[in-house]
């Protein structure tokens, strides 16, 4: 495959895989608009809130599945398509077309595209994950902490660090709002 029909087919059917949201066609054949409850969010964690933990846990593997597929696919054709189809997965997550342009938080997919591209650092980015959330009860920290290892990792290693900042930037981003209205809360707690 030539190196732009491969860079273009590897943003494409990254894409097209990751605007598919397991967590709204799940809850849709549960009667529910996961949009109209919990946070409004259509990602893992208010799949679970909202639908029970078991349901979370399905949305965030199939979430993590959608970036990781392509990334791996793509990536045995050439490492650079690999990353191009993690990211692009992870950019349909979150601009949905099916959901009018509104997506997850593209956390569960982000991990996918780690995985599927790297995944030897994915141990310590979920190491980070789950050391911050366990510290902090608080999921958005660790995301965002997750994404920040990311691009540690990827300065370490000394390879991939436009991609790795892209990640970080883009679910750093996304939870930009959760910190913003949890600050106040947390001012008042103390």
């Amino acid at each position: 495959m030539a190196p732009v029909i491969g860079d273009v087919a590897a943003a494409v059917v990254g894409y097209l895989l990751g605007s598919v949201n397991p967590a709204v066609l799940i809850a849709r054949t549960r009667g529910i608009d996961l949009r109209a409850i919990g946070s409004g969010n259509p990602g893992a964690a208010n799949a679970g809130r909202a639908l029970g933990r078991r349901t979370g846990v399905l949305v965030a593997l199939l979430d993590v599945a959608k970036g990781a597929v392509p990334a791996a696919l793509f990536g045995a054709g050439d490492h650079r398509w690999g990353l191009i189809a993690g990211v692009c997965a992870i950019a349909g997550h979150i601009t949905s077309p099916w959901l009018k342009g509104r997506g997850g938080k593209g956390v569960a997919t982000a991990a996918g595209a780690v995985l599927g591209s790297h995944p030897l650092w994915l141990v310590f980015v979920l190491a980070t994950w789950l050391l911050v959330l366990a510290a902090s009860r608080w999921i958005a920290l660790a995301s965002m902490s997750a994404a920040a290892a990311v691009l540690v990792t990827a300065l370490i290693a000394g390879h991939d660090r436009v991609w790795a900042a892209l990640i970080a930037v883009v679910v750093v981003g996304r939870h930009t709002g959760n910190v913003l209205r949890r600050l106040p809360q947390e001012r008042k707690g103390s």
